[in-house]
């Protein structure tokens, strides 16, 4: 999708007005969370929920479920879920008490953990969060905490994505920019991403990026790990 060259900034954030500051945009972006939310819980949960929770239940003990606070619309903390993926005594920072992002070949990664990432099937609890109002199916990726803390003074517009709700998938993910972060240009090219959805916001907008999801899980994406 095309990029503006002119991105909101913090310094003119107030001089602008954000489409999903209009009641009327936020209540039909609402809608298409909740109705979709639903009709993936009817159609899919119904037999894929108790599918996975079986394979996660066999590959050894501890909980099916991961949690993990995570900051939303107007840095309001909440916990994100997901199906767990990794083994239950790994280690979320190094030695040097950097945050540790999931990386490819992790270790941490369990067998069935890494075939539930590669199909973004650990996701799928966050729809719960959609129904709660803490997320959107499309936004920007929530970030754990202590990656926050660590970019938002390095990295140009960090704190703006955070004038929407989060979402499970979002542009920045269609365009390649998900999982690890390994450089500041990455994230910068990713925190731009989410930048020009908050401008540029539409429900067709909306329904493209699901669309877009939906056909990159099915074909499957090489950064997703």
């Amino acid at each position: 999708m095309p990029m503006q060259t002119e991105l909101l900034t913090e310094n003119n954030i107030f001089f602008r007005q954000l489409p999903l500051e209009k009641t009327i945009n936020r209540l039909a972006k609402r809608m298409l969370d909740v109705l979709f939310s639903l009709f993936i819980f009817t159609v899919l949960f119904s037999w894929l929920w108790p599918i996975v929770t079986f394979i996660i239940r066999l590959s050894g003990s501890g909980h099916i479920f991961f949690k993990q606070e995570r900051e939303g619309k107007n840095n309001i903390r909440f916990f994100l879920y997901k199906f767990r993926s990794m083994h239950n005594d790994c280690k979320e920072f190094s030695k040097n008490g950097k945050f540790l992002q999931v990386s490819r070949n992790d270790t941490r990664l369990t067998t069935v953990g890494k075939i539930l990432r590669k199909n973004n099937l650990d996701e799928l609890p966050q729809f719960l969060n959609v129904l709660k109002g803490e997320m959107s199916i499309v936004g920007p990726r929530p970030h754990p905490v202590p990656l926050n803390l660590e970019y938002e003074n390095i990295v140009n517009g960090y704190r703006l994505r955070h004038l929407v709700k989060p979402g499970i998938t979002g542009l920045a993910q269609v365009n390649g920019f998900r999982g690890e972060t390994n450089s500041l240009l990455l994230m910068q090219q990713r925190i731009d991403n989410d930048i020009w959805y908050i401008e540029n916001w539409s429900l067709i907008l909306d329904i493209k990026l699901i669309l877009l999801t939906i056909f990159n899980m099915i074909k499957g994406d090489k950064t997703a790990y």
